[in-house]
């Protein structure tokens, strides 16, 4: 699920960002799932604002970057732009199931994270209106044990103020995520975690908050999630391609997910039973362009649901982050889970709603919806390039070795592998770092750029406005 992350300079959830999640705090354990993810898409500071007209759409630069990526297999998954009821743009690039040799169309289904909060928090702002919930009504209404029920509200657990545990930093998490586990066994680990914080006092994404929403849908409803998320929004918005959990015909569109070290390998699925509707949904992008599009010309809730949904305090709304491009403030949320990352969002100015779904994902999500908002808002930004060179045995070997740090104490091995050049942080899983010169590599996923200095053995880490320097 997604951590704190700042999309366009500080990418996820996402949105996949383990790598060096350790140094800065910026990135996620790609294993787990919708870790939350704060959104920048391109923020100018001590400038000028820079007044943006919408004109028409041109697909061609949008097609010119999508098999870029296709062609140096950076990039595997589908996007849609829609403005309003209008698709503008949709795409599918790479493989839906690789060792099948299956590709990827736009009515590929993936999985697609904390997304699927913001069809939970619709869900509750939905049972609200119709009275069978309050927004200030205790969790205790329906969990007595859980530390501090009595003070948490509903309100509280749809803006992550309510200090529950979330299950998913549980140290023994990847032990269990592939199996099923009951709302039993969950809630117990809820309180077995105990309370992170006093309820109010601070904002600290949980997912333990939306499962236990998930929970108290199906009581208040006497229906389970599934059926509530295909009556209340699938139905009345026609989302042919949105499920509860990975559907079970997999030969109708369904993708498989995968993580880059130096191929694409295989990740495993996390058990539907874990995420609920904190990360469990699996749609398509289109899919996701026509559920925002709907949520927001208020075709799901009424105007003052929304409103409150988009109240930011602490960095969240109800199921919604902030979303600022230039002078524009849009809302939406990323997603994370298994080796998917997807974000969807929408701007009140154009009515323009833009989702990406990846199932392999080797490039910044966030350069490729800053690269959409830009040819939507008449501010385009450059190809990108994914040129990369060959070093020679030398240059390759000067640079191997163990490069470590005091504050904060990490250290980064790099290795060759394949004719491949290696990194990885301690205890975390490798990456690949592709040369742009001789002495600059990087990860572009995840913004990373190092700089070797082979004269005083030591190496820059480059990262989200942060600079690190590690010695051999």
């Amino acid at each position: 699920m997604d951590k704190h992350l700042i999309l366009s300079n500080e990418t996820s959830d996402p949105l996949y960002y383990y790598i060096f999640c350790y140094i800065f705090k910026s990135m996620i354990n790609p294993t787990k799932i919708m870790k939350r993810t704060s959104i920048l898409l391109f923020l100018l500071s001590g400038l000028s604002i820079v007044v943006l007209r919408a004109q028409e759409f041109n697909p061609s630069r949008m097609d010119s970057l999508m098999s870029a990526m296709d062609k140096k297999n950076a990039w595997m998954g589908s996007i849609a732009i829609a403005k309003g009821d209008k698709l503008l743009y949709q795409k599918a690039i790479g493989y839906a199931d690789r060792a099948q040799q299956k590709l990827a169309t736009t009515n590929t289904r993936y999985g697609i994270g904390s997304i699927s909060k913001t069809f939970t928090a619709t869900l509750v702002l939905k049972t609200i209106e119709l009275g069978k919930l309050q927004m200030n009504q205790a969790l205790s209404t329906f969990y007595k044990d859980i530390p501090n029920a009595d003070k948490i509200t509903i309100r509280q657990l749809l803006d992550h103020s309510s200090g529950v545990h979330s299950v998913t930093d549980d140290k023994d998490y990847l032990t269990w995520n592939t199996k099923a586990q009951t709302e039993k066994e969950l809630v117990e680990r809820m309180i077995k975690g105990g309370a992170e914080f006093d309820p109010g006092s601070k904002h600290e994404y949980s997912n333990s908050n939306y499962i236990l929403l998930t929970y108290i849908l199906e009581k208040v409803w006497k229906k389970d999630y599934a059926f509530l998320l295909n009556q209340q929004i699938c139905q009345p918005l026609k989302l042919e391609q949105t499920t509860f959990g990975r559907p079970q015909n997999i030969a109708k569109d369904v993708s498989e997910s995968y993580r880059f070290t130096q191929d694409w390998d295989l990740e495993p699925h996390t058990d539907n039973s874990v995420p609920l509707g904190a990360g469990a949904i699996w749609s398509t992008p289109t899919d996701l362009v026509k559920f925002f599009n709907g949520l927001f010309n208020h075709k799901l809730i009424n105007s003052t649901s929304l409103e409150e949904m988009k109240k930011i305090i602490g960095g969240y709304g109800l199921g919604l982050f902030q979303m600022p491009f230039y002078d524009r403030r849009g809302f939406g949320h990323t997603g994370g889970i298994d080796g998917y990352s997807s974000v969807a969002s929408h701007f009140d100015d154009g009515n323009y709603n833009v989702a990406l779904i990846s199932n392999g994902n080797n490039y910044n999500n966030n350069e490729i919806l800053k690269f959409s908002f830009g040819e939507l808002y008449q501010k385009p930004f450059p190809l990108p390039d994914l040129s990369e060179i060959q070093l020679t045995d030398e240059e390759t070997t000067s640079i191997l070795g163990e490069y470590k740090s005091e504050q904060p104490p990490i250290q980064i091995n790099i290795t060759k592998d394949d004719g491949k050049i290696l990194g990885q942080v301690v205890g975390q899983p490798a990456f690949q770092l592709k040369p742009k010169d001789k002495n600059t590599l990087v990860q572009l996923q995840y913004g990373v750029k190092i700089v070797f200095d082979r004269s005083e053995n030591k190496m820059t880490l480059y990262q989200n406005g942060q600079t690190l320097i590690l010695k051999k």
